[in-house]
This record gives structure tokens, sequence and C-alpha cells, in this order.
């Protein structure tokens, strides 16, 4: 096992280098700028109307597709809101500061825009089955969208959503699951391996509506008391705030000098960690949440692009910076592993310096909370590109994917740290590149909707949309969600 662990530990420092800093962050600017209107960057010209998306506003019954605008979006932020933003930021900090929060904020910033092109581009090539079920991402856009013979680098492309399917949402979370139950409660790794793929098989069987419906309750819910917990520890440290910000931006730029028993932070390793878990935690500019997206019942996809913007805000800019805010004010980033290992129980142990009992009792939950609604969401971001690569045979492939997802749960659990996290990295990668050429090559025809869309919207021509989907909501007593 040592060799394999020395290996994903080289492939990853590839990987996640300069370059692919280069490629997520200058995307984002770029499409920040070009998509923008007189009224800003897609970024804000979108943020009040995506609201207004969510809320069902525009909600219409008949249009085509499987769950609506707010179950597209909380499926799609069940698979970043979690571990991404608990474990993920830890190990941020841990290993490239302060600073790495000021450009995980940048990055997911600017990734509103590149979830914005991914997920309009989703929708516009969908196609929908005789039977109704939805088949989008970035494979279909690739190949419907570039052409047939641009299919090798679709099936790429869904190879490695596969793999990252197995790593990053499958066995991380599983195992940042087992060590914190493990250490708050004593519950014995395996345990919670096999409880989680019991559960997590009982859910992905019935499907996109199924997981919906779930992620719908438990994003909302968990991530709301999880936020409240964050608030509280900074409200009551509230006069060290604006100093931290201020060593967030300054440590960005110039490193973090060394510090008792903790190393020296060059602004490379700085800036590649920042980006690095942002990507972790967002999934901007990866291609997975297009393929939960493609499944929101809408014929306007800019309507659905715009819903996906709010996913990096929420994730990153919000609930990241608040954790970061959390171990920072706790001291607890610079802690040895002795201590506390850098993930889950780094943001446990800060939790408990302000209120005892809340890393202790709530975070393992919340950790196993979140991790288990990452993973029913990946699951079909899995099942879809399974679906691509077998097509008309694929039912047998689908049902086998899902049994290897589950007992990969249990194996998760069962593995060690570093080498599940750099496998997980290593997937993520690799999913970039095919998803961002392809953003890129149909970026003419993304800029034309997105102004078409916009100018339509200023001209009040979607306000009889609002009007059906108010009747609608008072003849059933509910908004459509």
């Amino acid at each position: 096992m040592q060799w394999i662990e020395s290996l994903l530990e080289t492939v990853v420092g590839y990987v996640w280098n300069i370059p692919m800093v280069v490629l997520l962050i200058g995307t984002g600017i770029l499409l920040s700028l070009l998509l923008g209107t007189r009224r800003g960057p897609v970024q804000l010209r979108g943020f009040l109307h995506a609201i207004d998306i969510v809320r069902g506003r525009y909600d219409d019954p008949d249009e085509p597709g499987q769950i609506s605008h707010f179950q597209a979006l909380t499926t799609a932020l069940s698979a970043t809101v979690g571990l991404g933003n608990i474990a993920g930021v830890a190990v941020a900090m841990h290993f490239g500061g302060p600073g790495a929060t000021f450009w995980m904020i940048v990055a997911g910033f600017v990734g509103m825009a590149t979830k914005y092109a991914e997920c309009t581009l989703a929708v516009k090539y969908r196609h929908i089955d005789e039977n109704g079920v939805v088949h989008g991402g970035p494979m279909h856009y690739i190949e419907r969208g570039l052409g047939k013979r641009w299919r090798p680098l679709a099936v790429f492309f869904a190879l490695a959503a596969i793999a990252a399917s197995f790593g990053a949402a499958n066995m991380f979370q599983t195992n940042q699951v087992a060590i914190i139950l493990e250490s708050a409660y004593a519950v014995p790794r395996a345990v919670t391996g096999v409880t989680i793929a019991i559960l997590t098989g009982m859910v992905i069987l019935g499907g996109i509506t199924r997981i919906g419906k779930v992620t719908a309750f438990l994003v909302p819910f968990m991530g709301g008391i999880y936020m409240l917990g964050a608030a509280l520890v900074i409200a009551m440290n509230l006069p060290l705030v604006p100093e931290l910000l201020l060593r967030i931006v300054t440590e960005a730029f110039t490193g973090t000098a060394a510090a008792g028993g903790f190393a020296g932070i060059a602004i490379s390793q700085v800036l590649i960690q920042g980006v690095r878990r942002a990507a972790f935690s967002n999934e901007a500019g990866l291609g997975s949440a297009p393929i939960a997206h493609a499944a929101a019942a809408t014929d306007e996809p800019v309507r659905e692009g715009v819903v996906a913007l709010l996913e990096p805000f929420i994730d990153t800019v919000i609930i990241c910076t608040m954790t970061a805010l959390v171990i920072l004010i706790t001291g607890a980033w610079a802690v040895g592993p002795e201590v506390a290992k850098p993930g889950v129980e780094l943001t446990a142990y800060a939790f408990n310096q302000v209120i005892p009992g809340f890393g202790t009792w709530f975070v393992p939950i919340a950790v196993a909370m979140f991790a288990y609604s990452t993973l029913i969401s990946w699951s079909y971001y899995g099942e879809r590109a399974v679906d691509y690569i077998f097509r008309e045979k694929s039912k047998g492939a689908i049902l086998a994917y899902k049994a290897v997802f589950c007992v990969l749960a249990f194996v998760g659990a069962m593995w060690t740290y570093g080498p599940v996290l750099n496998f997980s990295d290593i997937m993520l990668g690799l999913m970039v590149v095919p998803n961002l050429l392809a953003v890129w090559m149909l970026f003419p025809q993304l800029r034309h909707d997105t102004i078409n869309y916009f100018a339509r919207l200023d001209r009040g021509e979607f306000d009889q949309d609002a009007r059906l989907a108010a009747e609608h909501r008072a003849a059933h007593g509910k908004k459509i969600v």
C-alpha cells in the first residue's frame, strides 16, 4: 500500500499545480466579464433573479424535466455543501495558512460564472427519452454541442466522473464520517461503513426523483444548524473578526510566516491550497453539478444556469468563510496532528474551544448527514456517466455501478485518510479539462443565449410565466418543489 500512497501523492502534485489554478480562476474571471451585461458581471446580474426562480416564481409543472429548480439546486448543493466546507477548509488552512481562505473566496465568486455557464449548457444540450428520463451533463454537451467526433473526449469525462464518484464523493466521505464517529462516539469503522452503504442503497435505487426529495430536506436543515453554530462562535468573538479578515487578505499575498512549531508557507502553496479546496467544495468547473441541473423542469436553459450560480456563493463565499473564521478565532489551524488531524477533527476541535460539546456532539452528526447527502447526489452523477457510456445497454451496467458504489462506501470507511484524499483530487482534476474545453468551444452560443434571455427578462416577457406559476400555486395551495 505504501507505493500506492506515494504514487497518488506524486500524481496529485502534477494535476493540482499552478496551471490548474490558472485554468479555473482564469476561466471564472473571463466568463464573469464576457457574460456580463451593462448591469455588471453575470453573478451580480442574475443573483436576485435566481432567488425568484428558486422560490418557484416561474415554475411550470408542464415544462420538461424531472425535478424542480429548488430540487436541482439542493441536489447539487448536497454534493458540495458538506465535507468540503467542514473538512476541506480545515485541510486548506492547515497546509495553506489563513491566506488560503482568501483564494477560496475568490475561486467561489468567479466560480459562480463558471457554474452558470456549464449548467446552462447542460439544459440546452440535454435530451429526454420516451420514458421522461433526462440525459444531460458535460458528456452530452460535448457530443451534442461539438459533434460526434468529440465523443472520445466525452467518454473520457464520463470515466473521470465515475472514478470521482467512487473517490471524492464516496470513499472520502465515508472515511471522514468513520473517523469522526470513531473519535466522538467510539463507533467501529466497519459499523459506519456498513450502515452508510445500506442507507445509500435504499435511496439511490429510487433515482433522481427520490434523491431530490431527500436532499431538499437534508441540505437546508443540516446546513442551517451548522451555519447557526458557526455564526454563534463568530458573534461571541466579533472584536477579533476585522483583524482576522485583514490577516486572511494579507497572507494571501505574502504567505504565512513560521510561528512556534508551525512551518512557514509560501505564496504558491497558499494559492494552490485555496483553489484546490474551493474546487473540491463548490465543484465549479468540474462538470458535476450540470448533471443534476440538466434534470430541472424548464424549457429555458439560461434560467437553470442562473439558479446554479447560487451554489458557489452559498457553499464557498458564505459557509467556507464562516468555517475558516471559526478555525482562525480558535487558532486551531496551526495545531499539530497529535491534537487534531487536518480535516473534520480539526474543525470539531475548533468548535469545542468556544462552544464545548458542539464539536463533539453536533459536528459528527452534521458530517454524517452532509456526507450521506453527497453520496446519494454523486451516485446520480456516476449513474448518468455510466448511462452515457453504455447507452441502450446501460440498465445492467447502472445496477452494477450502484452495487460497486455501495461496496466502496464500506471500503472508504476502512482505508486511510491520505490516499483517499489524493485519489479524490486526481479524479476531480481530470474532469476539469474536458469540461472547460467544451464550455469555451460552445461559448459563442452561450453568450448569444445569455444576452437574449436577459433582454427578454428586462422587457418583462417572463411575467406571463410568473402569473401562470402563481395561479398553479393558488390552485394547489403550495409552490412547486
